[in-house]
């Protein structure tokens, strides 16, 4: 149970899942229409991971706000990313629920199978004692970033994407406290997927 639930804001950062616009790593290998498939699967999980947060919770679109989609406008506020490139568009988002006035703030992304309403949970108790906390994933990155203030630097000179991101910031934490999660496996490539058996209705023609 999330202590003092109206003080917390998860922030979902989401793709419009557009043909041949999503998951353009993983569609290499598998084709465009299978790798769409797959990212609205992930789409579907993480709503269903999401819905048993009794917290507020908004959905940052990367192209244009959705409409009659699976994000519930009465549970889910519906915003617009913003920013030259993901550092500043997660600097914006965070930065406005500060704002607004939240206290802790979790921020994810919509590409996570193993990602769990506990790990959410989790996220937000460890925000009661640490500043930060961060979900590493396992290329190098994070999964998951949750903070109690702003901390510009988090989001400055990285190289998104790329397998030195989580390193980055944990440089420019060293004098923060900061609770580090289990390392988890995001999607982006065939072989993230290859041996999970979520994913094998989508992939028998390619393995």
């Amino acid at each position: 149970m999330i202590k003092d639930p109206q003080n917390n804001l998860l922030i979902i950062f989401t793709r419009n899942p557009v043909l041949g616009q999503c998951k353009t790593r993983l569609a290499a290998s598998v084709g465009d229409e299978t790798a769409l498939a797959i990212y609205k699967f992930l789409l579907k999980h993480t709503a269903e991971v999401t819905h048993e947060l009794q917290i507020d919770k908004e959905v940052h679109y990367s192209d244009a706000i959705g409409e009659n989609d699976l994000w519930d406008p009465e549970e889910y506020r519906k915003k617009m990313q913003w920013g030259a490139n993901l550092g500043e568009r997660m600097h914006n988002a965070i930065n406005a629920g500060f704002e607004t006035g939240y206290k802790r703030i979790v921020l994810i992304g919509s590409d996570l199978y193993d990602l769990s309403t506990a790990d959410l949970e989790q996220a937000f108790e460890a925000l009661e004692k640490h500043k930060v906390v961060l979900g590493p994933a396992q290329d190098g990155g994070y999964y998951m970033l949750g903070m109690t203030k702003m901390i510009p630097d988090v989001f400055k000179n990285k190289k998104w994407g790329t397998d030195t991101v989580l390193k980055d910031t944990l440089a420019n934490l060293d004098k923060t406290k900061v609770k580090l999660l289990e390392i988890k496996n995001d999607v982006d490539v065939l072989d993230d997927i290859r041996d999970i058996p979520a994913f094998q209705p989508f992939l028998k023609d390619y393995l």
